[in-house]
């Protein structure tokens, strides 16, 4: 093992071999081609339509609009290395591409968790101050907390990126299905343990931190829905948040499967580990476009005026304001 000072990588590439094991593999390599299209379709679709269409340039639609560039960018890191290894068989990557892939990954995962949890304020503002909504957030006001957690997001993966360039490699062979982090740390020849730390405590911020603070919104909106007396407004209302939770979940639901496995003594094999990895990775960004976008009425009748040149119905969300306005009055 090298010593820790010692700072020569002697790798150029690196070979991943997270799939070897499989028989199917071009099958695989499809159906994540597939999903990946899909992705790309599906948030370009949404990125297109809110840009070229004025009346939803709002607050709203720009916080998705920043969450389908973040899955975008978050799908495309992983995907792309797992089809080239997968169809046309080629498993090589240079060092500065693995680390640099590295970088936009693990970049796109703290993103993402970041626009769910400005999604999250801001329909809490919208329900339980449906009055002052439009003076509080504004479209300069949701640039600026974009602008914001783009930031700190990138600080904080500079230094991860930091620590990873400076361990030296002396092994080509990534185990895993991408470049991420923990299979870099794993190629070096340190010790992997001490630098198990810093993702850890990122892991805790977004499980621990974040995530409380996300349910903690949908439960003060689950509280003001129930004092509505409108049922109408009430299913509604529960659609919508039902909805959102959905793609909360799918987000977060492998993090803390894995974390809890982890905790308790559950040793996972490398393919229960990979596979949890694709899904975690792939599976947010494909129901994100469809839980926040198609299943918007503004969009969904974007959309049918511009291949069907039909009308779908206005969405009733104001009758729905109203009838908040009149329950928090009382």
């Amino acid at each position: 093992m090298a010593n820790a000072n010692y700072t020569v990588k002697n790798v150029d590439i690196f070979i991943i071999t997270g799939f070897d094991h499989l028989q199917n593999q071009k099958l695989l390599g499809f159906l994540i081609l597939l999903t990946y299209m899909l992705i790309l379709l599906g948030n370009s679709i949404n990125l297109c339509i809110i840009m070229t269409a004025r009346h939803l340039h709002k607050p709203m639609y720009i916080l998705i609009c920043n969450l389908a560039v973040v899955d975008i960018m978050y799908s495309s890191t992983c995907s792309t290395t797992m089809i080239s290894v997968l169809l046309p068989e080629i498993k090589t990557v240079s060092y500065y591409s693995c680390i640099s892939r590295m970088f936009f990954y693990h970049l796109g995962d703290i993103k993402v968790c970041m626009a769910l949890t400005l999604m999250a304020l801001d329909r809490l503002i919208a329900i339980r101050f449906p009055l002052r909504y439009q003076s509080i957030i504004t479209n300069a006001r949701v640039i600026q907390l974009i602008l914001m957690t783009w930031i700190v997001s990138f600080t904080v993966m500079g230094v991860v990126t930091h620590v990873a360039d400076s361990l030296p490699y002396c092994q080509p062979v990534i185990r895993y299905v991408f470049c991420d982090y923990p299979s870099m740390i794993r190629a070096a020849c340190v010790n992997p343990e001490p630098y198990f730390f810093l993702p850890t405590m990122i892991n805790l911020w977004l499980i621990f931190g974040e995530f409380p603070f996300i349910l903690c919104t949908y439960a003060v909106m689950a509280y003001s829905v129930a004092r509505l007396s409108n049922n109408s407004s009430k299913r509604q209302m529960i659609n919508t948040c039902s909805s959102h939770l959905i793609v909360l979940f799918s987000y977060y639901a492998p993090k803390i499967v894995s974390n809890l496995l982890t905790r308790i003594g559950v040793v996972l094999n490398l393919t229960e580990r990979n596979a949890m990895l694709i899904v975690a990775s792939l599976v947010p960004p494909l129901i994100n476009p469809t839980v926040y976008s198609i299943r918007t009425k503004e969009i969904r009748k974007r959309l049918a005026n511009v291949f069907w040149g039909k009308e779908v119905a206005p969405n009733n969300i104001k009758v729905i304001f109203l009838q908040m306005i009149v329950e928090n009055s009382k």
